[in-house]
């Protein structure tokens, strides 16, 4: 049998080497015992410690709830109890303990003692803080994003990697209707009412929005009709940008829907009406051209007039180019623009385009170079080619310096051809650079040196090199040239 005295020689050392601050407490609350890691706890030393009692070491706003439990437990309602609470130790300052309470009683059951242990959770607890503050931030930042994703004037859609829509927005979820009034299945690529800015072309499942996001696209402005009925429909544009996570793997994709049917209603209203007034323009400039051409081949007229004569003809040949620009333009708008391809000796349609603007480069003070080889056959709408060049150059030499060039390069690529018209000009301000191909688009610096011009030229020659499926891109530094490049894919004719 033990030694009674061993054993509370052994309990003692247990208690002042426990990594865990312990303590015997009187029915009164104050400390009988306390152990030295209570002590460094809370920064006294022992015999100053036993000195209080647990009611003046706690903070004041724990000590009710802490003082309800001590009562229970001394009424016999609990053996023991756990709380988590603040003491104050020695400096005044917060220290935050996990407290651990079990009566020790007699064998009539009467409390003796009480036992305590409390372990320093002060550093768990500003983690803990820490933690509570980012989660109440992260909680705050998604309410936001959700009252924002819900109230935007736009429609969001997130698509997950495997194509299935995962979320979207209510903006989105009501128009979704309008091109698929039988509902939606939630995939990418779900064929519905949905058309090209011309209006007749119905989307393939590979060219919808949705599709071509899922597939990894990311792509601004991409604008359709949607609608069952050609008087009811709207108009939407439409942008992608991909999701991806902390190693760049794709999660998904996100899109923006932006409805802009008055926009492309106003579009058509003004193309419609520039169509009107070129088509009823011409026939009575076709007229007057005619009277003019006459009227010039008279011999009874005095030098005056027939230079006044030339002047009048000079104007109206220049209407006339602008209704051609404006028709075409027309024609692109409404889908009505015609090829005809046919074998064409690409070398022939750039030595006449050159020889066309020879004497006007010649008084801009623009040498005009050719880089071509000797033949290159084509099968392409000549006629059309020859009015990318002619705008081109034109451009060239309207843009340019006097003293400096421009240069024609034409060289095949493969079974491509591609062309390019080099200058030594002002250059293209890289804010307008994206706006260049754009209707009646005008840079800065041409309004600012009031250089005459409708915007148009690139507009037709974006229109005719995409007509033939190839590209038109440009390169410009300003105040150091342009460099247009004009890619037309699978247009060599083979030699035999």
């Amino acid at each position: 049998m033990a030694d009674p005295a061993e054993t509370e020689d052994l309990w003692r050392l247990m208690l002042q080497h426990s990594p865990i601050g312990m303590a015997v407490v009187q029915l009164d609350g104050r400390l009988l015992m306390v152990n030295r890691a209570l002590c460094e706890m809370l920064g006294y030393a022992e015999d100053e410690l036993v000195q209080h009692g647990f009611q003046d070491l706690t903070h004041p706003d724990d000590l009710d709830a802490d003082l309800a439990l001590f009562h229970r437990a001394l009424a016999g309602e609990i053996d023991s109890y756990r709380i988590r609470k603040r003491y104050l130790d020695a400096q005044g300052r917060v220290v935050w303990g996990d407290l651990s309470v079990a009566v020790l009683r007699d064998a009539d059951g009467d409390a003796l003692h009480f036992i305590s242990q409390v372990l320093d959770v002060t550093e768990q607890r500003a983690n803990e803080e820490r933690l509570e503050a980012v989660t109440a931030e992260v909680d705050r930042e998604r309410q936001t994003l959700a009252a924002i994703f819900d109230t935007v004037n736009v429609g969001l859609l997130l698509i997950g990697p495997d194509g299935r829509y995962e979320r979207m927005n209510r903006r989105h979820a009501d128009t979704l209707r309008r091109p698929f009034p039988d509902g939606h299945e939630g995939e990418a690529g779900q064929l519905g009412h949905v058309y090209f800015p011309d209006g007749k072309t119905k989307m393939t499942r590979e060219q919808m929005p949705s599709y071509r996001a899922a597939q990894g696209e990311e792509f601004d402005d991409y604008n359709y009709w949607v609608g069952a009925d050609p008087a009811t429909w709207s108009a939407f544009s439409t942008s992608a940008r991909q999701v991806r996570g902390p190693s760049g793997e794709r999660l998904g994709a996100v899109l923006a829907y932006q409805e802009i049917t008055d926009l492309m209603r106003a579009i058509q209203v003004k193309d419609e009406f520039v169509a009107s007034v070129s088509h009823e323009l011409r026939t009575p400039l076709t007229s007057v051209l005619g009277h003019l051409e006459m009227l010039g081949e008279r011999d009874d007229l005095t030098d005056g007039a027939t230079a006044w004569l030339r002047v009048v003809h000079r104007n109206a040949a220049r209407l006339q180019a602008l209704l051609s620009d404006l028709l075409l333009i027309g024609q692109v708008a409404d889908g009505t623009l015609e090829l005809h391809p046919a074998p064409v000796d690409l070398r022939t349609v750039v030595d006449e385009a050159v020889e066309a603007v020879r004497v006007v480069a010649d008084q801009s003070d623009v040498t005009i170079r050719t880089e071509a080889p000797a033949t290159l056959p084509v099968v392409a709408d000549g006629q059309r080619l020859r009015q990318v060049l002619d705008n081109l150059l034109s451009n060239a030499i309207k843009y340019g310096r006097a003293g400096g060039s421009a240069t024609v390069g034409l060289r095949q690529v493969g079974a491509d051809v591609e062309l390019a018209v080099a200058d030594t000009g002002m250059g293209i301000a890289e804010q307008d650079r994206e706006h260049v191909f754009g209707r009646f688009f005008r840079g800065g610096e041409a309004i600012r040196q009031h250089l005459p011009g409708t915007g148009l030229g690139l507009s037709i020659v974006a229109s005719i090199v995409e007509a033939h499926g190839g590209t038109v891109t440009v390169e410009s530094e300003l105040g150091r040239g342009s460099t247009f490049r004009v890619a037309l894919p699978g247009a060599i004719v083979e030699q035999h």
